[in-house]
């Protein structure tokens, strides 16, 4: 007997007493996918998670919005932007009286381009506490993936109402983008990599420095 014919008899022999064939009605999972965790306070995870990974978190309230962007990006010394359409009006006149140069994408900045220019701004699709994870679904105010990628900074604006307590349940709020076929683009802090010998690369597969500014209203 080979192994393949063995590890087959075992399995029948395992199964002889199965009469129902539909798994699913054979041991039915009492499970809801999507579903928050008992987190007690989302929120506080999600900052902790985040900061972890050495990014940089702001909270503040919807009015603050337009100069946490201003003080974000001086943080980080950004002299140039890019700004996917959609954003609000007032971000990008306080982005332009800070002296800041700013992009937009229409038509479309080469890759070349883009890697000449310090920082992106965008939205969030959603954060996901338990893992500090933020994810792009390249809606409205986030652009293009390659937005998200090229330049060295990230100041990335989310709002409070769009961070859930985990993965699966940040899956379910993406869901309808990626049934549409939307690119979904995942950040666990800045970029970095490292190779066999354990050297830390930063920036290499994104920007390497991320800013949240988290609204709370």
């Amino acid at each position: 007997m080979s192994a393949r014919d063995e590890v087959l008899a075992r399995v029948r022999r395992a199964t002889a007493d199965v009469t129902e064939k539909d798994p699913v009605k054979d041991v039915p999972v009492d499970w809801a996918y999507g579903q928050p965790l008992t987190t007690p306070d989302v929120l506080e995870d999600f900052v902790e998670k985040v900061e972890d990974y050495k990014a940089a978190v702001r909270r503040v309230k919807a009015d603050a919005v337009p100069a946490t962007i201003v003080e974000a990006m001086q943080a980080l010394d950004t002299t140039s932007v890019v700004l996917p359409a959609g954003l609000p009006a007032e971000w990008i006149a306080a982005v332009e009286a800070a002296g800041i140069v700013t992009h937009g994408d229409e038509p479309q900045l080469t890759h070349a381009q883009l890697n000449t220019i310090d920082a992106v701004l965008t939205t969030t699709a959603v954060g996901m506490a338990d893992s500090g994870t933020i994810a792009l679904d390249h809606g409205v105010g986030q652009g293009r993936r390659a937005l998200s990628l090229l330049p060295d900074r990230h100041i990335c604006v989310i709002r409070a109402d769009q961070v859930v307590s985990d993965v699966p349940e940040g899956i379910a709020r993406l869901a309808p983008a990626i049934r549409a076929g939307s690119p979904v683009t995942w950040l666990s802090g800045g970029s970095a990599t490292s190779d066999i010998e354990l050297s830390r690369v930063e920036g290499v597969h994104g920007p390497r420095h991320l800013s949240v500014i988290l609204v709370e209203d």
